[in-house]
C-alpha cells in the first residue's frame, strides 16, 4: 500500500467513523427528546449541577464541540452567565471522553453485525422510538468500521522510516507533540476523531503512549477553536464563555504536561500493555482530574477572562431573547428556544390587549403610545422567529420536530394578528379619548364582560401551547364559543340602545369595532389551542 493509498484509506476511515458518530448522536439526542430540554433548564450557579448537566448531554450528543457551541449561543442571548457557563463547559470535557472509551473496546469485528441490525431496524420497524434506536445502532456500527479502514491504512505506518523518526523527535519533544494534536483538532474539529486515529495508530503497535499523551493533551486545547470560531460576532460574555474553554483546556495541559512522566507512568500501571486503552483512560482521567482542579477555581477563571475582555454588554438589543443560530445544530434545544421566544412574543401580545383596554377606560394617551411601542417589537419578533424556524425545517429532524415546527409557523402568525388586533383597540380607545365620546355604563359594563372571556381565552390558550397540555386547549374552545354568543348578543343590545338614544351613532361605531376586535383575537386564541390539541 502506497501512501496514497493510506491518506485515501484514513480520510474515508475517519468519515465514516464521524458519520457513525453523529448518527449514534442525533439517535441518542432524538430518544431523549425534551429531557435534553430539562437539563439546561435545570442549570444553576451550583458549578456541580453545571458539571453534570455538561457531562450528560454531551454524552449523549457526542461532540463537546456542540454542547460548548450551544453555551456560548445561551450566553450570548443572556440565558446563562460566566458563571454557569463555567460548569458546563467543564461537563462538557468529561462527556466527551465516552467516544474514546467505546473505540477502545475494539468492537471493529462485530461492526458488521451492528450495521446489519440497525439497517434492518431502520428499514422494517414501523414506531417512531424503534426507529431512533436504529439510528444508534447503525451509527455505532459504522463508527466501528470506520475505526476497522483507518486501522488497515495505519498498518504500512510500522514499516516506513519517516514515521519511526517523526516518532524518536515527539518522543524528545512534548511541546511538538502538543502542536500536533491542536493542529488535527483544529482541522477536524473534534476530538473525539482525533482520539479514534490516535488509537486506530496505537493499535498497529507503531504509537507509544510517551508519543500520544502529549498529542492527546493539544487535542484538548484544539477543540476550543469550534466555540472560539462561534463566539465571532456574538457579543462580550459570550466571547469570555469561549475563552474560558480555551483558558481551561490550556490550565490543564500545562499541569499535565509537568506532570507527564508520573502520568505516563500511573496510566501504564492501570492500563498495562494496551496502548489504545492506555489512550482511552488517559483521556477520561485527563478530563475528570482537570474538572477536579479547576472546579473550586471558577470564579478566578471569569475573573481572569473579564481582565482579558474587559466590559460587559449593559444594552440589551431590541429583538429575539432566547433565540440564537448557534442553537441550530442541535434541533431539539432549538425547538424548546423557539416555544420560549413565541411565549414572550405572545404575552407581549397579551400586555397590548390588556394596555389598550386600560386606556379606553382611563382615557389615557401614554397607553395607547405604549401599545404602538409593543407592536414594533411585536413584529420584529415575528419576523425573527420565522426566519429561525425556516432554518430550523432544513435541518434533520424527527417527524414530531418537524410536526411542531409546522404549527409554530401558524401560530407566530397567529400571536402576530392578536397584536394587530389589540393595536386597532388602541386606536379605538385613542378616537374615544381624542372626540371625547360618552358610552352608557350598560354599554362599558358589556365591553368589560366580553373583554374578560377574551383575556382568560388567550391566556389560557398561550398556558396550553407552552405546557403542551390539550386540556387547557380544549377549555379555550368552550371559552371561544361563549365570545362569539356574547359578540351575537351585545350586537342585538347595542341596537336597541341606538333605537332608545341611550348611545349616539359614533360612540356605538366604536363599540361594535371593539367587540368585533374582541371577537376576532379569541378566533386567534383558539387557532393556538388547536395547534395543540390537535397536535
Amino acid at each position: 500500500m502506497d501512501i496514497t493509498s493510506m491518506i485515501f484509506g484514513l480520510i474515508g476511515g475517519l468519515g465514516l467513523f464521524l458519520y457513525g458518530m453523529k448518527m449514534m448522536g442525533e439517535g441518542l439526542e432524538n430518544s431523549a427528546g425534551d429531557k435534553l430540554k430539562v437539563f439546561f433548564e435545570k442549570i444553576t450557579s451550583n458549578p456541580v449541577k453545571g458539571i453534570l448537566v455538561g457531562t450528560i448531554v454531551t454524552g449523549i450528543i457526542q461532540s463537546s464541540s456542540a454542547t460548548t457551541v450551544m453555551v456560548v449561543g445561551f450566553v450570548n442571548a443572556g440565558l446563562m452567565n460566566l458563571y454557569q457557563a463555567a460548569g458546563v463547559i467543564m461537563g462538557a470535557n468529561i462527556g466527551t471522553t465516552v467516544t474514546g472509551q467505546l473505540v477502545a473496546f475494539k468492537l471493529t469485528k462485530a461492526a458488521p453485525i451492528f450495521v446489519g441490525i440497525g439497517t434492518a431496524i431502520v428499514l422494517f420497524s414501523k414506531g417512531k422510538k424503534l426507529k431512533q434506536i436504529g439510528d444508534i445502532v447503525l451509527g455505532f456500527g459504522i463508527l466501528f468500521m470506520g475505526m476497522q479502514i483507518m486501522e488497515s491504512s495505519m498498518k504500512p505506518l510500522t514499516k516506513m522510516d519517516e514515521f519511526k523518526n517523526l516518532i524518536t523527535t515527539l518522543s524528545h519533544n512534548p511541546f511538538l507533540g502538543i502542536l500536533v494534536g491542536m493542529g488535527m483538532t483544529a482541522v477536524v474539529q473534534s476530538s473525539s476523531a482525533t482520539i479514534g486515529i490516535l488509537i486506530a495508530i496505537a493499535s498497529t503497535g507503531t504509537l507509544p503512549i510517551e508519543v500520544a499523551l502529549p498529542i492527546l493533551f493539544g487535542d484538548n486545547i484544539g477543540t476550543c477553536v469550534t466555540a472560539m470560531l462561534a463566539s465571532i460576532g456574538t457579543n462580550k460574555t459570550a466571547r469570555k464563555a469561549a475563552l474560558i474553554h480555551l483558558s481551561f483546556n490550556t490550565i490543564g495541559t500545562i499541569i499535565f504536561t509537568l506532570l507527564l512522566v508520573p502520568y505516563t507512568a500511573l496510566i501504564k500501571y492501570i492500563s498495562p500493555g494496551d496502548t489504545a486503552r492506555q489512550i482511552a483512560n488517559a483521556h477520561t482521567l485527563f478530563n475528570v482530574t482537570n474538572v477536579f482542579i479547576q472546579a473550586s477555581f471558577i470564579k478566578y477563571l471569569v475573573l481572569m477572562v473579564n481582565k482579558i475582555i474587559p466590559g460587559s454588554d449593559v444594552k440589551e438589543k431590541m429583538g429575539p431573547k432566547y433565540l440564537d443560530e448557534r442553537l441550530l445544530e442541535t434541533p431539539v434545544i432549538a425547538v424548546g428556544q423557539v416555544v420560549k421566544e413565541i411565549i414572550r412574543m405572545a404575552n407581549k401580545a397579551k400586555e397590548n390587549l390588556e394596555l389598550s383596554m386600560d386606556a379606553f377606560r382611563k382615557n389615557d394617551e401614554k397607553l395607547v403610545e405604549k401599545v404602538v411601542e409593543n407592536e414594533g417589537l411585536i413584529n420584529l419578533l415575528e419576523k425573527e422567529i420565522v426566519s429561525f424556524l425556516a432554518k430550523l425545517s432544513n435541518k434533520e429532524l424527527s417527524a414530531e420536530q418537524s410536526e411542531i415546527v409546522t404549527s409554530m409557523f401558524h401560530v407566530v402568525n397567529d400571536i402576530e394578528r392578536i397584536g394587530d388586533h389589540a393595536e386597532n383597540l388602541s386606536e379605538l380607545a385613542y378616537e374615544k379619548i381624542s372626540s371625547k365620546l360618552i358610552f352608557s355604563q350598560e354599554a362599558l359594563s358589556e365591553l368589560d364582560h366580553i373583554y374578560n372571556y377574551t383575556l382568560e381565552a388567550l391566556n389560557t390558550s398561550i398556558e396550553s401551547f407552552e405546557h403542551n397540555d390539550p386540556n387547557k386547549a380544549q377549555s379555550v374552545l368552550n371559552i371561544e364559543e361563549k365570545i362569539d354568543n356574547l359578540e351575537k348578543q351585545l350586537r342585538t343590545t347595542h341596537i336597541r340602545r341606538l333605537h332608545t338614544g341611550i348611545c349616539n351613532a359614533h360612540s356605538g361605531t366604536v363599540f361594535l369595532d371593539m367587540i368585533s376586535n374582541f371577537e376576532r383575537v379569541g378566533d386567534h386564541a383558539m387557532n393556538i389551542a388547536e395547534s395543540v390539541y390537535n397536535r
